[in-house]
């Protein structure tokens, strides 16, 4: 939130929170429609469904945790979550390319066709430390995120070649990516300039979202846990909770979830108890739906 208590939220977000690191439901009532055709298409909401959104993000999304994220989007359909954004990295943790498994490619060609969104999200998902770092280049890849800031200063030769290497992988499988998203929202600037070049259609950042093709930013803080520690997921619960009421007026709702936040209880149920509030006064969507949403309004 780049608004009122905007600059609060962040520098207390930096300080004490890091980022961690049964289902073809085809009933799309609350819901956006994704595009059906390689076109990047608006998608309009329907009449009389509410204009506020909330999207809703599982990140990190790789062959290892399958299953996991299956059960993840089960449980979040039940709860009026119909689509959901599927952050998907394409070499997590150099464990092996998604494309080499059958089961996996298969598992996300039904999800698009089931409504939900993949999006590619960084290639390896990780940053070796360099030799020489800024103690602010220390604390955003050591302490914010846990060595998985991957985009945050690459050049933007090796930029661009992971990120079209990505996209032409999602394609070969026979998925339409259309958003890239950074691990830890953590973009450097030649980096963004690398997937507006690769012809992504936006991106995202911790306290807003970016159209790549007209340049605009809107202003939509997400909501996102960290469970590394005991002292994090404690914070995490008691800074998320007054932060969602401060965020109410926002017309996108952005609830970014992890796999690890699952394991967790007293988080898992922190975050459903957000998504259920949010029932009736917001239509769920998917990023992509979303920026064509904006654009339709705009006419651009």
């Amino acid at each position: 939130m780049d608004r009122p208590h905007g600059q609060a939220i962040h520098l207390l977000e930096v300080a004490l929170l890091g980022v961690h690191r049964g289902r073809k439901n085809t009933t799309k009532e609350g819901t956006m429609e994704s595009a059906a055709t390689m076109e990047f298409l608006p998608v309009v909401a329907a009449p009389g469904v509410s204009r506020d959104f909330l999207v809703v993000s599982i990140h990190d999304v790789a062959p290892s945790n399958r299953e996991l994220v299956d059960e993840m989007i089960t449980i979040l359909g039940h709860r009026g979550v119909r689509v959901c954004s599927l952050l998907v990295v394409p070499d997590y943790h150099h464990q092996g390319l998604f494309t080499k498994d059958p089961q996996f490619v298969s598992w996300l060609r039904d999800l698009e066709l089931d409504g939900h969104e993949a999006v590619i999200h960084g290639y390896f998902h990780e940053r070796p430390r360099r030799r020489e770092e800024s103690l602010r280049d220390r604390f955003l890849t050591r302490f914010y995120t846990h060595h998985e800031g991957e985009f945050y200063d690459l050049d933007y030769e090796e930029a661009l070649r992971r990120i079209t290497n990505a996209r032409d992988e999602f394609r070969s499988a026979g998925l339409t990516p259309r958003g890239f998203v950074a691990p830890a929202w953590l973009l450097g600037e030649e980096a963004e300039r690398a997937a507006r070049d690769a012809e992504l259609e936006y991106t995202t950042r911790l306290h807003k979202v970016c159209d790549l093709r007209s340049g605009e930013e809107f202003a939509a803080r997400s909501i996102v846990y960290s469970v590394r520690a005991g002292w994090r997921r404690a914070l995490s619960r008691a800074w998320n909770a007054p932060l969602f009421g401060l965020l109410q007026s926002s017309p996108l709702l952005r609830i970014s979830i992890h796999p690890p936040d699952y394991s967790h209880p007293p988080i898992w149920r922190q975050i459903m108890d957000l998504i259920e509030a949010t029932a009736g006064s917001r239509t769920t969507t998917t990023y992509q739906d979303w920026i064509a949403e904006q654009r339709l309004r705009r006419g651009v």
